[in-house]
């Protein structure tokens, strides 16, 4: 992929040198932040910041604070990493618009493949693809969703699910079997985390939510009625 610039926000210098130097390692062009006012400033200021690798607990300004800050004004993809596995953590982050969530210690890898993930995905050089299910049209290179031609603003992980749904319409899918089409890679959260995701998704898809259907005890099923 072209080179794109990532944004490290993390108050302990070790940690951002050995992200900085693997993701230099791999292409991309790295900012660092060492805390959250820090963040703010360098990300107003560069309006080539195509991700943000997020640490929550930090002096000055936390994470969480940075984020609603971000989200405010942009939807740049946000990974959030931290030292801490609660998952009550996990879901204010996707409450927040958090596009990952990665547990410390990062194993450099792992975090390079999400990035490269969310990246093609948000990158407009991907394909042209275009879904279209009922009153709703997908455009998975732009990153746009329309219903009934108007645009609907989703995070990139609302996005994604809502993605996953059209490309699987009229099938039964397990909490666990959206946990790993979605989220992928080793992600251990709690199946709440799709719960709080459809919910968010059927609000903004207003009537066209029902669309999302609950399947008791499993999961949902995306089925377009018309």
């Amino acid at each position: 992929m072209d080179k794109l610039k990532v944004l490290i926000v993390d108050d302990e210098a070790r940690m951002r040198k050995v992200v900085h130097d693997f993701l230099v390692h791999a292409g991309f062009d790295v900012v660092e932040a060492g805390d959250g006012e820090e963040a703010l400033e360098k990300f107003y200021a560069d309006k080539e910041i195509a991700l943000v690798l997020l640490d929550v607990m930090m002096p000055r300004m936390d994470g969480w604070e940075v984020c609603r800050a971000i989200r405010d004004q942009s939807k740049v993809p946000i990974i959030m990493l931290t030292a801490r596995s609660d998952e009550r953590d996990e879901l204010l982050g996707f409450e927040l618009g958090v596009d990952e969530y990665i547990t410390k210690p990062v194993r450099p890898k792992i975090l390079l493949a999400r990035i490269e993930a969310i990246l093609r995905r948000t990158n407009p050089g991907s394909s042209e693809d275009l879904i279209r299910v009922g009153q709703i049209e997908i455009n998975k290179s732009a990153h746009q969703v329309t219903i009934e031609g108007q645009p609907i603003e989703l995070s990139f992980k609302e996005f994604e699910l809502l993605t996953y749904f059209a490309e699987n319409e009229g099938i039964a899918l397990s909490r666990e079997k959206i946990l790993n089409g979605v989220w992928n890679f080793d992600y251990y959260g709690d199946a709440r985390t799709i719960d709080t995701h459809v919910k968010k998704l059927r609000s903004k898809m207003g009537k066209y939510g029902d669309y999302i259907h609950t399947i008791r005890s499993i999961g949902y099923k995306f089925e377009v009625e018309e």
